[in-house]
This record gives structure tokens, C-alpha cells and sequence, in this order.
């Protein structure tokens, strides 16, 4: 999915950059926001090699990216900006990555206020520099490098090498010649929010809902029911479809908004907010004389979950569950449970639909209310998108990208970054919601599971599969391919996801899916950070999500046992 988004930004000129992509931040690091400028990341090189760099990897090495950010905490008590391993040994030369280097805002800064690793400024600036970190974002540590080559703590011609690779970039970017020569150069602002542009907003908003619950079908709900209750802080909140660090939408639809464009004339839509995200005193929340009002509606949709109002980059948030930009529980803030509660009392449907960044741990409201849909924070379209949902428009197929756990004590500290039980890979409890899972008004069935009894070591695969709508309902289905190693004395994940493909089937239709495996696909990482190849046996398994053996049962997951020779 990055190399997707690299290619995307860049463009595919063989001269110009359409735009310099910036892979970030390398490595291992995101958070605690308080202490992020000091902290010293101290991790096993099997969780460094597994787990932390793949990422940057396939970006560096595949999608040739234009730039690299490095963070702010340090890797073994080195700051990452100017970590022997990280920068010099891994990025530059073994991954031969010829790009331009930036700081994070202040991070050289850091390395002799925060870290305390270097005596000045100038000892900061010429150390980032010859560990290939090229330009600063800040305006203060870099401008001592005329000092510190004078004091001989680097020379000019070392400096002339982070010149030359951030001129590099400026050239392809066409800075220097004329405008005629840069097609890219030549895009204006009409081509902003096209039709296409915004059929593209709607079609990602769609492909990113989960349907996470839908018990006795109470979803997709009838246009023409006579009164609708909207309820929740998320319900008409423009500032949480967007995210942080986004662009800013001529237009926006909430989710208020785009089930009112949705219904007619004869369906009658109230709204209240009925409680901020964590309770706000000012709305004197009386949940249950709420509830009252709205008993009468044929149906109930709370719109509700956090917001980037409450969890982003260091920002002056100080809440039950939240503290500068961090969230300190998963759990969902205990005033929207208790109003949930009061409108489910009422008897009638009620639907949760959940905005987040995260993963939220909801084990009330999985187990009482009978519909719950993940919107995340779906941009400019969001709105549009929930309503086709809720009303059967569109037939979700999103799936989770991250394990939703039940509560906070599944999770070990959040100082610490070992992948010991974090993750699908490695997590050995058993989630709410797991990586992968995601629901459907379809039912799909998956059969005919083809691939070799025996795949040859450095040689690739290919693993098919059929799937059969067996709905009555046209609609997408992600299928998903594990892999499992057996029986080997080195770490080895639970499981690893290695390909996913969406596909369309129209009810009673069956399609065929390919996935080529390749050698690396079939690798593991040994205990010194090393890929290899295992001789043994694997599990390949495809389905709509993870295995178990109620996906088995149910016709799901099909799986396939593997000798790698």
C-alpha cells in the first residue's frame, strides 16, 4: 500500500518528480508524545528487522522513494538522526538508498537539549550531517555547520554531499528549468476536486467502512421509515471525517448530512448531540430523559468514538483516557457507553457507527448493540459513504488493518516495543475484533483451494482459490492469504498476512483469485535480523479472515498444508 501511494505521488516520468515522497519517521518510534524527544527505543534486532523496517524497506528499496524522515527518539541510545545502524549501515548502504534525508521538526535540536548525547549545537548539527541526515526542519541547529567546518568537525566536501543529494531532488523536481519542459509544472488548480477526484473521495470512504456487527440483518435499514434518530458527538462533527495533516475540502458531508440526503421528504430525521466525547457538564446530560424523547424513532444511530480533537501530535489535550495526544486506555470513553445503554433500552435499533484513528475496545457494545460499523475517519465523503452503508447504497467489504483488542490488559506497556503478544502476529488472547475481520451483507463461500505440495527454496508459487457469492445481494469480498510455519525452533509470527485482493461478485457468482507468493513471502527473520529460508512445513491459508475454526466451519478460510524444501 505505500509503494502504491509513493508511485501515486511521484508520478511515472522517467526525468521529473511529480511530487518528493517522504517515507517517515525511520525508525521504530510513535510515541509516548510526551516524552518522544528523549525516548530511547531499546528492541530486539529479530522485532527491529520483522516488525519495524519491512515498511521502510519496500518504500526504499521497491518504490524508490524520493525522501526519508528520521525521528526524534533515539535506537539503542543513539538519536535515530544520527544512529550509526539505522542511517549509515542499513539505509545508505545496504539498502543503497540515494535519496535526501530530513530531520523531524527539532530533532537535531534534540540531540544535545534532550538526549543529552552531543555538547552543542555545532557537535549536533556536523554528527546529523555525516550520518547522512541532509537538511534540518527547524532554524537552529544547522546554522552552527559553518562554525563546525571551520572547527574541523567535518569538512566541506562531506557537507557538499547532503548538498548535492537536496539539489538532486530539486532538479528532478524541475525547480530549474523552464515551465514548458515539467508537464507536472503545468498542473493548475482546475484540476482540484474533479468529478473524478471526488468519485475517488466516495469510492475510498466506501472501501474503508468495517461492518463489524449486523445481528438479525438490522442493517441496511429502509429509506422509508417514518422517523430516524441521530444521535452522538461524531453525528455533525466536520473536524472528524478529516483526520490531521489533511488538505482542506471545499465540501464536506457529515454523517448527519448524508443520511438527510439520503432519505426523502417522508422520512423525518432528528438530531442531538447528547454528550461530547468524553461528557461535557455544559450539556447536562440527562441520558435517559434523551433516550425518552427518542423512543418513538423507527430507529437509532449513534454516531459516536473519538476524534482528532483528542488524539494527534503533542497536542494540550488532558481528559479521562487522553493526555497530549495520546490515548491512555483503548477502552471507548465510559459517557458514550452509558448513553448507548439508555437508547438501546429503548428497545428499538440501534446502530453505532464509529469514527476512530485506532483501535477502540468496545466489549459492551459488541455484546448488546445488534449493529456496529467502523467509518474511521473517512474524509470529505464520510458522510456520503456511512449513508449507502446503513441504507444498502453500498455493500461494505472493508476489513480491520489493526487488531481491536477487548480492554487495556491485553496490551503490555505502551513504553514498550517489544511484539511480544502485540498484534495478530503475535498476540495470543483473543481479540474483539481481529486484523483482517470485517463483515458483509453478502455471504461468501470459498473453495477449490489450489496450490503445489511443494515449493522449492528461491522459487515462487501460485495459490488460487474460488469465491461464490452465495448471497442474494451483489457485493465486494477482500480475500485475505496467511501464512503458517510448523513445527521450527526459531521465532516465528502466528501467522502473516502476504497478499490481499478485492474482488466483485455479483449474487450466485464465483470468481477466481490469484496470489503469486514469493521467496521473500516464504522467509522468516532470524534471531540476528537476517531473511531466510526454512526448510519445513507452512500453512497457506485464504480467506475473508484470519483462520479459526469457526471461519473453517463456516466456509470462510480454506487452508493448505505446504513442505518448503
Amino acid at each position: 500500500m505505500g509503494q502504491a501511494f509513493v508511485t501515486g505521488l511521484q508520478g511515472n516520468d522517467p526525468k521529473y518528480l511529480k511530487a518528493a515522497a517522504c517515507a517517515k519517521h525511520y525508525a521504530i518510534h510513535s510515541g509516548p508524545e510526551s516524552s518522544r524527544h528523549e525516548f530511547n527505543a531499546d528492541i530486539s534486532d529479530y522485532d527491529l528487522w520483522d516488525t519495524y523496517l519491512p515498511a521502510f524497506r519496500q518504500l526504499v528499496v521497491n518504490a524508490k522513494v524520493a525522501g526519508v524522515m528520521c525521528a526524534y527518539n533515539a535506537y539503542k541510545s543513539q538519536p535515530c538522526c544520527g544512529n550509526d545502524l539505522l542511517m549509515n549501515n542499513i539505509l545508505r548502504n545496504e539498502w543503497n538508498f540515494k535519496g535526501y534525508v530530513t530531520s523531524d521538526c527539532g530533532a537535531i535540536d534534540d540531540f544535545y537539549q534532550r538526549h543529552k548525547t552531543h555538547a552543542d549545537a555545532e557537535s549536533a548539527a556536523a554528527d546529523a550531517v555525516l550520518h547522512g541526515t541532509d537538511v534540518e526542519c527547524g532554524n537552529v541547529t544547522y546554522k552552527s555547520l559553518i562554525n563546525a567546518v571551520k572547527d574541523g568537525k567535518l569538512t566541506e566536501q562531506q557537507l557538499d554531499i547532503s548538498v548535492k543529494r537536496l539539489f538532486t531532488i530539486r532538479f528532478r523536481l524541475g525547480m530549474f528549468d523552464p515551465v514548458e519542459m515539467v508537464k507536472y509544472a503545468r498542473i493548475t488548480t482546475s484540476a482540484l476536486e474533479t468529478p473524478a477526484h471526488k468519485a475517488q473521495a466516495l469510492k475510498m470512504a466506501r472501501q474503508s467502512v468495517v461492518l463489524l456487527k449486523n445481528q438479525d440483518h438490522t442493517l441496511p435499514l429502509s429509506k422509508h421509515l417514518k422517523k430516524i434518530a441521530i444521535i452522538g458527538p461524531n453525528a455533525d462533527n466536520a473536524l472528524s471525517i478529516l483526520g490531521n495533516y489533511n488538505g482542506a475540502p471545499s465540501k464536506l458531508v457529515t454523517a448527519l448530512q448524508g443520511i438527510k440526503e439520503k432519505l426523502g421528504p417522508d422520512t423525518e430525521v432528528i438530531y442531538e448531540k447528547g454528550t461530547d466525547f468524553t461528557g461535557d457538564p455544559s450539556l447536562k446530560a440527562d441520558y435517559r430523559a434523551l433516550a425518552d424523547r427518542v423512543k418513538d424513532a423507527d430507529a437509532i444511530i449513534f454516531v459516536g468514538g473519538i476524534s482528532p480533537q483528542l488524539e494527534g501530535e503533542e497536542m494540550e489535550v488532558s481528559k479521562a483516557g487522553f493526555s497530549g495526544g495520546d490515548r491512555t486506555s483503548i477502552a471507548l470513553p465510559t459517557e458514550q457507553t452509558l448513553l448507548l445503554k439508555e437508547l438501546q433500552a429503548t428497545g428499538k435499533p440501534v446502530v453505532f457507527v464509529m469514527m476512530t484513528g485506532s483501535a477502540i475496545a468496545i466489549p459492551w457494545e459488541a455484546e448488546h448493540i445488534p449493529a456496529i460499523v467502523n467509518a474511521w475517519y473517512g474524509g470529505q465523503e464520510a458522510g456520503t459513504a456511512i449513508a449507502d452503508v446503513i441504507f444498502g447504497d453500498y455493500n461494505p467489504a472493508g476489513r480491520l488493518p489493526v487488531t481491536f483488542y477487548k480492554n487495556d490488559s491485553d496490551l503490555p506497556p505502551f513504553t514498550d516495543y517489544s511484539m511480544n503478544n502485540r498484534t495478530y502476529r503475535y498476540f495470543k488472547g483473543k481479540p474483539l475484533y481481529g486484523f483482517g475481520y470485517g463483515l458483509s451483507y453478502s455471504s461468501f463461500r470459498y473453495d477449490n483451494l489450489t496450490a503445489p505440495i511443494r515449493i522449492y527454496a528461491g522459487k515462487m508459487a501460485t495459490v488460487s482459490v474460488r469465491i461464490t457469492n452465495t448471497g442474494k445481494m451483489d457485493g465486494e469480498e477482500v480475500a485475505e492469504l496467511y501464512v503458517s510455519h510448523l513445527g521450527l525452533k526459531v521465532t516465528t509470527p502466528i501467522r502473516a498476512l502476504k497478499g490481499f485482493e478485492r474482488t466483485s461478485n455479483k449474487a450466485g457468482q464465483s470468481k477466481i483469485v490469484r496470489f503469486i507468493l514469493t521467496p521473500e513471502d516464504l522467509s522468516l527473520i532470524d534471531a540476528e535480523g537476517h531473511t531466510k529460508e526454512f526448510p519445513g512445513k507452512i500453512i497457506i491459508s485464504v480467506g475473508g479472515s484470519q483462520p479459526d475454526a469457526q471461519t473453517r466451519k463456516d466456509k470462510k478460510t480454506v487452508s493448505k498444508v505446504i513442505d518448503i524444501n
